[in-house]
């Protein structure tokens, strides 16, 4: 009965209730030629194993953003933060489509899905040197009116208490944008004014914690001066947990990624939030190309938790922030890092190595368990015609390296 049309339409999603808000972190560079810095999935032919469930995809595609509602929200996550990356050149523009690094995963993909409604999203401004950042007249002449119109009246755009959300990947690059904190505060206090002239109660901003932990800072004091900067909570990319050698073993990966974040919650039980990370494997990206552009993945410790650590991680993660305070952001608000980082070597989708493992680490711990999963898989139905742009790379030569198998004739 294999990829026999057995459905018109993938099966209605059946989400999981949670009492909080998880959101995972969500990369959407795999679309044909959409990346720039990288080939997407024509990256990963020598690495089989990390094939999506569904083989790869044109992510472009709304039935795709289908399947991944799908799977998501049955599992427990209900929000994607999309990496949201403007092109230099269009720094100070009014904000367009093509402007857009990687727009394809909201606007051709989420905006024209059938089972939007089962999932919020949000944006998390991708500033790093090599992409868009701004300043007081670009983020509110030309930014909050685009972000305004364009994502946050959408229904299922992540809102809380009526206030939009917006995530801030490099804190650090915003900040020299500004004169003073005082001065990003007046700022984001003008972004909550605007966002009340549109609705809205005010607005949320968060920063993120991942990229400090390359730099030897005193991270109280750090947080403090981004609350002064106007922030209301700040988040992780991933656990700010680092190996320090290669795969380590799996108590330490545990015991690593609770006390990072024992460590951030005892520094602010208010406003520090969770991340929980399933593994960091960025091998593909060992490459002279990455070094040639200033990314030195190499240096980066590789490591796994199993899905059996996964869940472990998540179930004492959840039972730290049960202790918070009532109204901390950390009680109702986690991360999880990553839904599709295939290249990058962090992510929860359903792969060919981990099948929906973490997905039900995920569902087990975070929500009430109140659905049935659906497990078939697009083949197993007969919907699974949404590669038009990749090709079917021959892994015969790569499987037979990696796994000491016979050539199949």
């Amino acid at each position: 009965m294999y990829n026999i049309k057995l459905e018109d339409y993938i099966p209605e999603p059946k989400p999981a209730k949670s009492d909080r808000i998880v959101a995972a972190h969500y990369y959407a560079a795999w679309k044909k030629g959409a990346a720039g810095l990288h080939d997407g999935f024509d990256d990963l032919h020598d690495f089989p194993e990390r094939t999506p469930l569904m083989g790869y995809y044109d992510e472009e595609n709304p039935e795709v953003c289908d399947w991944e509602i799908k799977w998501a929200s049955e599992h427990g996550i209900n929000c994607f933060i999309y990496c949201w990356y403007r092109k230099p050149e269009f720094v100070g523009k009014p904000v367009t489509y093509e402007a857009l690094r990687c727009g394809h995963g909201i606007h051709e993909a989420m905006f024209n899905a059938k089972f939007q409604k089962h999932i919020n999203f949000a944006i998390m401004l991708e500033n790093l040197p090599r992409w868009g950042n701004t300043d007081e007249k670009d983020l509110l002449e030309n930014l909050m009116p685009f972000w305004t119109q364009t994502y946050f009246k959408r229904e299922n755009y992540l809102k809380i208490d009526n206030k939009p959300v917006l995530f801030v990947f490099f804190p650090q690059r915003l900040r020299n944008s500004f004169d003073s904190p005082e001065h990003q505060k007046r700022v984001f206090d003008a972004c909550r004014e605007y966002a009340k002239t549109q609705g809205f109660d005010g607005m949320i901003f968060a920063y993120c914690t991942t990229m400090y932990r390359y730099e030897n800072v005193n991270m109280t004091q750090v947080h403090e001066e981004n609350l002064a900067c106007g922030y209301d909570f700040c988040f992780g990319y991933s656990n700010r947990y680092d190996a320090q050698a290669d795969f380590p073993s799996q108590e330490e990966i545990i015991d690593g990624q609770i006390k990072a974040t024992e460590k951030e919650l005892d520094a602010d039980p208010n406003t520090f939030t969770p991340t929980v990370t399933c593994f960091r494997d960025s091998t593909p990206r060992f490459s002279q190309k990455w070094i040639d552009q200033g990314y030195h993945f190499y240096k980066e410790k590789r490591w796994y938790a199993t899905p059996e650590s996964f869940r472990e991680i998540i179930k004492r993660t959840k039972e730290l922030t049960d202790k918070l305070p009532d109204g901390a952001w950390g009680k109702k608000f986690i991360s999880i890092d990553n839904w599709n980082e295939w290249d990058e070597g962090h992510y929860v989708s359903p792969s060919h190595e981990f099948g929906f493992k973490y997905l039900q680490a995920i569902r087990e711990e975070l929500t009430e368990r109140d659905n049935l999963p659906d497990y078939r898989t697009p083949q197993d139905i007969g919907l699974s015609d949404f590669n038009k742009s990749w090709g079917e790379p021959d892994l015969s030569e790569v499987c037979e390296k990696k796994f000491n198998l016979k050539k199949m004739k």
